[in-house]
């Protein structure tokens, strides 16, 4: 996934410094004819290390230019991504493409957020409103019949390019796929969270994908289908949950927008949380929000007290992406989500506070009004998943 990383100044291996070679020359080049020769190179390079599982060597390469190259990393971490979701194979003598997909689900709730097998009839409907309103006509694809939370998605490209590998023989036999859940591994409880239903999908080379690659297909269009007709196949899955479909897209950038999409999810979510655990108004609320520092900006957090209280009952990290902390945007922008959500005062701290977490549970900790870090917790007998957003 493409964000901030940490650089470090150690030697890299001999493939991490032939992949940030190959990719500087690429970004630095100066026509698509050069570009097909450094792309050609690249994608042999990353094809050996991604059947090896050599996650060091990615990072090593991804690491340094990050620091040094901003758009060698960029087309770098492109190639890499296509690597592991994309593959090429042929069907009866015609060439196929093939494309690993992620299906988000912003969900919040004040019991568990689920995480488990998807029954038939949601898979049925799941995939006849995938046909219908996102994918292009044509195309044969297979669904995992599992709900995943972030915890239990592959880790790595390698993995990733793993589990694609084992989903094309289904998706050419338009076939869903099986997940033992028993194998899965257990994740934590959080108030609000992403939820991650995964797809093969393959087509003939040079026919369309998606349903707003046809010269009558819409994005927007298809995504309000995909949520009005979609989302009620989840709601037996979904019991107990507010929940919210994102647009189906490639795995990697499915990941990323879902990223995105939580942070002002979650705070919405939060208020909606704390009016139906406490049944308090939201105007009875206050939030406080300061920005927390490591080496550098990391991310902000939102702490919710009582109005009149400076005891935090619940708390929501809004991590930053890519380059975001040089804009200055987010405070403005996590204000007016709040004032939008009806909270009744909001307090911005500028000073830098410390990436501190609980060393007794792990949990962050939440700026009060006072402008000190400290733990959020809900008043006594009150219960709920842990107050923090993953």
């Amino acid at each position: 996934m493409k964000r901030r990383r940490l650089y470090t100044r150690h030697r890299l291996s001999r493939d991490a410094e032939r992949l940030a070679w190959l990719a500087t020359g690429l970004a630095d080049s100066g026509s698509r004819a050069e570009d097909a020769f450094w792309e050609g190179e690249l994608t042999v390079l990353i094809d050996k290390l991604l059947q090896a599982n050599d996650e060091e060597a990615f990072n090593q390469a991804l690491d340094r230019l990050y620091e040094t190259h901003s758009r060698a990393y960029d087309e770098l971490a492109d190639l890499i991504e296509a690597g592991a979701e994309t593959s090429r194979f042929d069907v009866d003598g015609e060439p196929h493409a093939g494309l690993l997909l992620a299906l988000p689900v912003l969900a919040w709730s004040r019991y568990a957020i689920p995480t488990r097998s998807l029954p038939k009839n949601a898979l049925s409907g799941l995939r006849a409103h995938l046909a219908a309103h996102v994918l292009a006509d044509g195309c044969r694809f297979a669904l995992i019949d599992y709900l995943f939370s972030p915890d239990q998605l592959p880790r790595g490209y390698g993995e990733t390019r793993r589990l694609a590998a084992e989903l094309w023989p289904s998706a050419l036999q338009n076939r869903d796929y099986n997940i033992e859940a028993k194998k899965m591994p257990e994740t934590a409880a959080f108030v609000s969270d992403v939820r991650y239903i995964l797809a093969a999908v393959s087509v003939p080379v040079g026919r369309p994908l998606f349903r707003w690659n046809e010269p009558d297909g819409d994005r927007e269009k298809a995504l309000a289908q995909w949520r009005e007709q979609g989302a009620p196949n989840l709601q037996s899955v979904m019991a107990g949950c507010a929940y919210e479909l994102l647009l189906p897209d490639a795995y990697f950038a499915a990941w990323r927008q879902a990223d995105r999409e939580i942070r002002p999810y979650s705070l919405r979510a939060a208020v909606a949380y704390l009016q139906t655990v406490l049944g308090t108004p939201a105007g009875l609320l206050r939030a406080v929000i300061a920005p927390f520092y490591d080496r550098w900006l990391v991310e902000y957090r939102i702490g919710f007290a009582l109005s009149g209280s400076d005891d935090l009952v619940h708390g929501v990290v809004w991590p930053l992406l890519g380059t975001e902390e040089e804009t200055g945007e987010t405070p403005a922008e996590i204000e007016r989500i709040l004032r939008e959500a009806g909270v009744g005062e909001v307090i911005l701290h500028s000073q830098r506070f410390p990436l501190e977490y609980c060393d007794d549970c792990g949990a962050p900790l939440y700026p009060n009004p006072e402008g000190e870090s400290v733990h959020a917790e809900m008043p006594e007998g009150e219960e709920g998943p842990p107050a923090h957003l993953h």
